[in-house]
């Protein structure tokens, strides 16, 4: 069963859907599971996919479009704040907390991609959070840094935030908003472009895939400079100690930042990779989703009956 919800995200009204388990009973008390997409991703792709597979397994599933994005509310839009994508998730929790067949002692977090680091931050400070699992996991701050592969240098950043400088002054005094795209376009794809990023492409810009009319691939380009001195792992080693599980494809581009959530928590912790699969293998591929659904119910079932 899916219900459409709204809430509060402090000055914001969220756009939800809520995911109920088969022959759910009001009066009953359920664990429960807040989903927070991929950076550039809206709740009816990858979270939906996910958020039903968990809700047949017996959880109540939460999903939510980022403020600033989607359906939600947030000025100004296509604004990509990680402090403020982090505080949606704690706010997916207060909703949570309000539903009578909602156990408040029995509430995990889920997260794709950007989504896993903004979930692994959230729980690192929201305590009401007793587990989290992260998909594919990404830093974004890391990303941004260091790009896909780990390796942009610090010169490489300097100058992109003189370039952040430059644009926020022409804005301010009457330049056009400028816009950058989560994953490259059709037309921007060349011989350098990371395998994952094709990928990336086909994934949220084909019709036959994910392509949605409230996921437009973009996002204020001087708003980046938020994500450069952002660090979703931090505080990993003195703070997380919730259980994590981190599912990650063997092929994905992304697996040095899903290995490094785990070699940083000093808590419970499991690296759960796939083999053969790639990381957009993990947002649509039913086979890969079906063994990562799997590992998820075994972990959420321990972690939260605690």
């Amino acid at each position: 069963m899916e219900k459409r919800v709204i809430f509060r995200n402090w000055n914001w009204n969220m756009a939800g859907c809520l995911y109920l388990p088969d022959n759910f009973d009001e009066t009953k008390r359920y664990a429960a599971l807040a989903v927070c997409h991929p950076g550039g991703g809206v709740k009816e792709q990858t979270s939906k996919l996910y958020a039903e597979s968990m809700a047949k397994a017996g959880f109540i599933v939460l999903t939510f479009d980022a403020s600033h994005q989607g359906e939600s509310e947030g000025e100004p839009r296509l604004w990509d704040n990680p402090y403020e994508r982090s505080e949606d998730v704690k706010c997916a929790v207060d909703y949570l907390t309000t539903l009578p067949y909602v156990d408040r002692a029995r509430i995990g977090a889920i997260g794709s991609c950007a989504g896993a680091g903004y979930a692994i931050f959230a729980t690192l400070t929201d305590r009401r959070i007793k587990a989290v699992c992260g998909i594919c996991c990404t830093n974004p701050g890391a990303t941004t840094r260091q790009g896909w592969d780990g390796k942009r240098s610090i010169e490489d950043m300097k100058r992109r935030l003189d370039e952040i400088a430059e644009q926020r002054t022409a804005e301010v005094n009457g330049a056009e908003v400028r816009y950058t795209h989560y994953v490259p376009e059709a037309d921007e794809i060349d011989g350098n472009t990371y395998p994952d990023m094709i990928e990336a492409s086909d994934y949220y810009r084909n019709p036959a895939r994910a392509l949605h009319p409230n996921s437009s691939n973009k996002f204020r380009f001087v708003g980046m400079a938020n994500r450069i001195t952002f660090d979703a792992y931090e505080f990993i080693p003195e703070l997380l100690d919730r259980p994590l599980l981190v599912v990650a494809g063997s092929k994905a581009g992304s697996l040095w930042q899903s290995e490094r959530a785990v070699e940083l928590s000093n808590g419970p912790k499991e690296l759960y990779v796939i083999e053969g699969a790639g990381h957009f293998d993990l947002y649509d591929n039913p086979k890969y989703i079906d063994m990562a659904v799997k590992k998820m119910t075994e972990f959420f079932n321990e972690s939260l009956n605690k």
